[in-house]
């Protein structure tokens, strides 16, 4: 039996959820229940999209021009940036936002319940990837489908000592236009300009007339993207998180953005929810920590 056969009879739930192919070798799980459709990509455990049926529009954005390759990077949905948020902080030569977003996940679990589908998953680490993570660190994702969408990441140190990670859940937004959004809920939060390193402190909603790239530090605060072209609000409520980033990449940027391009990039704003710079976590042997947020979105 494959591995798509043997995921479809392990784990399929009839007129709910079912495993298909997505591309170039890569598998997807596709929901489409009473509440809401979605679609999870096993390579990066990553949800490509989520809908609610009472919307006209997917909540979440992902490129055009994203790319499904083996080891890829899929540009939108929520790619998990982890065990490392950005760089990594002792070797520049390491991928951006570490090894989950590109490393193959095994489906541990799937349930329907009353308020949608659940997908469990747990990193599978093969040789190479394995060799670049602290022993005995590992992780699984808890993916909630519904009207309300959840999202739980798991770290696990199994190892004997202590391991730093930073993470994020990098969630794209589906928006009207940039220049019509403001994300409300960081009002006197202190962040982290990201072009020039600068530490500010944020005066009234957060709004756009370019590019943007700010780490929120130290709160744990909700976040609302309120579009008025699109007339909906889309809330972010968190846990297990003290950061949040929040990234608009501009023309000039997204036209050098081979997966994104010069235009596309006004129909999506990143609110992300992590552990990052400052809030950074130290993980004891035997320690765990889950990352996790939960979504909805209603009528302006």
């Amino acid at each position: 039996m494959d591995e798509l056969a043997e995921l479809n009879h392990r784990f399929a739930l009839a007129g709910e959820l079912r495993f298909q192919s997505l591309a170039a070798g890569l598998i997807e799980a596709v929901v489409d229940n009473a509440q809401c459709t979605a679609r999870v990509s096993l390579q990066g455990g990553q949800l490509l999209e989520w809908q609610p049926k009472d919307q006209a529009q997917p909540v979440l954005w992902l490129s055009p021009r994203a790319r499904f390759a083996p080891a890829t990077a899929i540009r939108g949905g929520i790619p998990l940036c982890w065990p490392w948020f950005g760089a990594h902080p002792e070797d520049g030569r390491l991928p951006a936002h570490g090894l989950a977003r590109t490393s193959p996940w095994r489906v541990v679990a799937t349930a329907a319940n009353v308020g949608g589908t659940e997908i469990v998953l747990a990193l599978d680490a093969d040789a190479p990837t394995r060799a670049l993570l602290p022993p005995g660190l590992g992780a699984t994702l808890t993916i909630g489908v519904g009207q309300t969408l959840h999202l739980a990441l798991t770290t696990v140190n199994d190892g004997e000592h202590e391991c730093a990670i930073s993470e994020a859940l990098h969630s794209y937004f589906r928006i009207g236009d940039i220049g019509a959004v403001r994300v409300c809920g960081l009002e006197a939060a202190s962040y982290v300009d990201k072009h020039d390193g600068g530490r500010r402190e944020q005066r009234g909603p957060i709004a756009f007339a370019g590019e943007l790239d700010r780490v929120y530090v130290d709160t744990r605060a909700s976040c609302v993207v309120e579009d008025a072209q699109l007339r909906r609000w889309i809330r972010i409520d968190k846990s297990g998180s003290a950061s949040t980033v929040v990234w608009s990449p501009g023309a000039d940027k997204a036209g050098r953005m081979a997966d994104l391009g010069a235009d596309a990039w006004r129909t999506m704003v990143c609110v992300e929810s992590g552990n990052a710079l400052d809030d950074r976590l130290l993980l004891a042997p035997g320690q765990s920590h889950t990352l996790a947020i939960a979504l909805c979105v209603g009528a302006l």
